[in-house]
């Protein structure tokens, strides 16, 4: 049964929006000018050092997300927007309303020789429940929902096999099947990046104290064999 939250205010945003009822969104991006990372200080947009690849992470609010990742030794960048979904250049006051169809989404810039997809991933499906539908703890609506958009044939093998193993040990530990949405970038659509005061919210230079959302499921990513 639902709870009265649900009932009251999250049901009507966790309905995907049909393509031909989405929002019309615009032809210009959001963020026209962007900053260097606060704190890696580096370009949130590239070009990045040769070798450098990129993925694509939604785990609820993309404050917490981001800053989870950019503490990773090996991530060269990160930044936050908006992904999978249909509305071209969305706003976030646009996003919340679930009309646009996009999962609020960390980019994440990497070294491939330093981190791997395997450890960049164990750390995606342990510090957020992949399992919750449309929502992370208190945070309802389509736009909360657990993705990875991948770029390269190593990343899709990544995220195939660790789901695999993380849903296993999820059922066996009585968890519900995991709901994240995978799917290569192409098809997932353009990442459009947030507004500049979304990115790196949580920075000392912005909001060192600000909301962070981590809603896991307690259940630790096996170790290697």
């Amino acid at each position: 049964m639902s709870s009265m939250f649900d009932r009251l205010f999250g049901s009507a945003k966790q309905t995907m929006v049909a393509p031909e009822d989405a929002l019309p969104g615009r032809v210009s991006p959001i963020l026209t000018n962007p900053a260097p990372h606060t704190v890696l200080g580096t370009s949130i947009t590239g070009p990045w050092p040769e070798g450098t690849r990129v993925l694509y992470l939604a785990m609820g609010c993309f404050w917490g997300a981001e800053e989870v990742y950019w503490q990773v030794p090996g991530v060269v960048s990160t930044a936050v927007g908006y992904m999978g979904g249909t509305t071209p250049n969305p706003t976030y006051e646009e996003v919340c309303t679930a009309r646009t169809g996009h999962a609020e989404t960390a980019l994440v810039a990497y070294d491939p020789t330093v981190v791997t997809e395997e450890q960049l991933l164990r750390t995606f499906w342990e510090r957020h429940d992949p399992t919750s539908g449309y929502r992370q703890g208190n945070d309802v609506g389509t736009q909360y929902r657990s993705a990875v958009y991948w770029t390269t044939p190593e990343q899709e093998a990544a995220v195939r096999a660790t789901a695999a193993v993380y849903g296993d040990v999820l059922a066996a530990q009585g968890y519900d099947p995991i709901t994240t949405e995978l799917a290569p970038a192409e098809q997932a659509g353009p990442f459009y990046f947030a507004e500049e005061y979304h990115q790196q919210y949580l920075s000392d230079a912005k909001h060192p104290n600000g909301y962070r959302c981590h809603a896991t499921t307690g259940v630790p990513f096996p170790a290697a064999a």
